[in-house]
């Protein structure tokens, strides 16, 4: 039961700040949602497959949550409960401290700042660090082989959300400045 509880205030923390940001912003005018809207191309298609990936996943959690039928011992779903704090903690850490910067997919039309401090110095992706680490955590807490399934698949639409849409787009937009950046700091964790 103590893991259900868990799982279930993550995901409540998780999905209340993705929202609450998301409805902050648009109070100031500032639209979050721009996946798959108006691209084309493979880039609509991996936003598409984004979208997706970001319904079909918690859905997925919260059937193995509540069926409980986890096949892994204790000390990992323990694991699972630290991942998954962790992840949530980067998440929110990245949402605080690209302001209005943040968004859910590429806005082109959008003019938005270059974040290289705070948490970004070390990551250039902790959102999606954050995402990746909280999915990994409910799936070790909740083991189930469908699970794992839509896990990959979500990891997999992100990481291709990241490269093929995210760094071309901030190439484009940041030019130098982002080329850099992207010299010092890893796509997920580190410092060169």
């Amino acid at each position: 039961m103590i893991y259900k509880l868990l799982a279930l205030a993550l995901m409540a923390a998780f999905y209340a700040c993705y929202f609450g940001k998301a409805i902050s912003q648009r109070k100031k005018g500032v639209s979050t949602m721009h996946l798959g809207s108006g691209k084309s191309g493979a880039v609509r298609y991996v936003e598409y497959g984004v979208l997706f990936a970001s319904i079909l996943t918690p859905v997925a959690e919260l059937v193995s949550i509540f069926s409980d039928s986890s096949l892994l011992p204790s000390c990992f779903r323990w694991l699972g409960i630290c991942l998954g704090t962790i992840g949530v903690s980067l998440f929110v850490t990245a949402m605080l401290t690209m302001r209005d910067s943040w968004r859910a997919g590429v806005a082109e039309t959008d003019q938005t700042d270059l974040v290289t401090g705070g948490i970004f110095s070390v990551s250039r992706n902790p959102a999606f660090l954050g995402f990746y680490l909280h999915y990994v955590g409910i799936l070790l807490t909740f083991f189930h082989p469908v699970l794992l399934i839509v896990t990959l698949f979500a990891v997999w639409m992100f990481h291709l959300q990241i490269t093929k849409v995210e760094e071309p787009f901030l190439h484009n937009a940041f030019g130098d400045d982002y080329a850099n950046y992207a010299k010092k700091v890893c796509r997920y964790l580190g410092r060169r």
